[in-house]
């Protein structure tokens, strides 16, 4: 009996020790009391196995199998979601176990500023390494470009079957006006069609039913109303003053009226001057407001709430003339003699 005896004591002695070493495994961190973070990435279609040996190359924890082991009995092996985690060697495992089964990813926020184009949105992500600008354009659309003659370029992604209010947009155009001006936070990893997608999203929220309803009794359409809306935006500051140029827009379209939009020049340029010159207003494009009847080919910019009501509900007056000073504040004219009197005052 007492072989036997202490073959029993040594199997329970064993059997406890294994315990002792794998609660030591599960709970007690590589670093106790470490502050260390380092970005650990979790790619799509890594399974716990791939994920246990990365955490124990980065030194994150000591011995991948129990981290399998310990993913297998809590149910979570198919929960682990990708992207990028901010994990440290002072966790241990059940708390690397529930941030990545919860899906914190490391998350970055940007900022949208109204009036941006395309090409700053483009060039601001790439600033923040969040992407590359061609990559983005590849997605949202190439500033300025007219995909029905741009034969060399792949057309960008089209997001109308998700979002109702593309659906009057034309299709040989991208994105500009409708990426809305915001601040955002951006899942580490993120790709270029999903953070298009999350600003769409905003936009669709901001376009209520109700602005939807009184754009659609207008006989307007949505693309109609943001490309006037981005006019808007880069031509004046104030809400009272976008009104009133809404107001002369409408009314120019009416009659048949060329714009005359310094902003469509300034898009068409990439550069904002005080003035433009004659030869400036003369550069053939469908951008052109100056050449060319009616709206632009599209958007010039991507413009803020107000801008956008401003155009929905603009301000009737008498005026069909305005200019901004350099300081900002905005002259209007009822005739083109009191104009041209304003230009030789404020624009010397």
């Amino acid at each position: 009996m007492k072989p036997r005896f202490l073959i029993i004591a040594l199997i329970l002695l064993v059997v406890f020790v294994g315990c002792i070493f794998i609660w030591q495994m599960i709970y007690l961190p590589v670093e106790p009391g470490s502050d260390q973070q380092m970005v650990f990435p979790i790619k799509k279609g890594e399974g716990g196995k791939a994920i246990a040996i990365k955490l124990e190359n980065y030194g994150l924890i000591k011995y991948g199998p129990i981290f399998r082991v310990y993913i297998l009995f809590r149910g979570a092996s198919k929960k682990l979601q990708a992207g990028d985690y901010s994990l440290s060697p002072g966790m241990n495992i059940p708390e690397i176990v529930n941030k990545i089964a919860l899906g914190e990813v490391i998350k970055q926020k940007i900022t949208i500023i109204e009036g941006w184009t395309l090409r700053d949105i483009g060039w601001y992500l790439e600033g923040e390494g969040i992407t590359g600008a061609g990559e983005f354009f590849k997605v949202v659309g190439f500033p300025m470009t007219d995909y029905s003659e741009a034969d060399d370029l792949i057309e960008p992604k089209d997001f109308s079957q998700e979002f109702d209010f593309l659906e009057d947009k034309p299709k040989n155009i991208g994105l500009e006006g409708y990426l809305f001006p915001d601040t955002y936070e951006i899942v580490s990893g993120a790709t270029n069609e999903e953070i298009a997608r999350k600003i769409l999203a905003n936009f669709d929220k901001k376009l209520t039913p109700d602005l939807r309803k009184e754009i659609s009794r207008q006989k307007k359409s949505i693309f109609e109303i943001v490309t006037m809306a981005s006019l808007i935006e880069k031509e004046v500051r104030t809400i009272e003053d976008k009104k009133l140029v809404s107001g002369i827009f409408w009314e120019r379209l009416k009659i048949g009226k060329p714009l005359e939009s310094c902003a469509s020049i300034a898009y068409i340029l990439g550069v904002n001057k005080w003035r433009y010159s004659f030869d400036d207003t003369r550069i053939k494009s469908p951008y052109n407001t100056y050449l060319n009847r009616g709206l632009p080919l599209g958007p010039i910019s991507n413009p803020g709430m107000e801008s956008i009501l401003a155009a929905i509900y603009p301000e009737e007056s008498d005026y069909w003339y305005y200019l901004s000073t350099p300081e900002g504040k905005t002259i209007f004219s009822r005739t083109l003699e009191e104009h041209n009197i304003a230009k030789g005052k404020y624009l010397k």
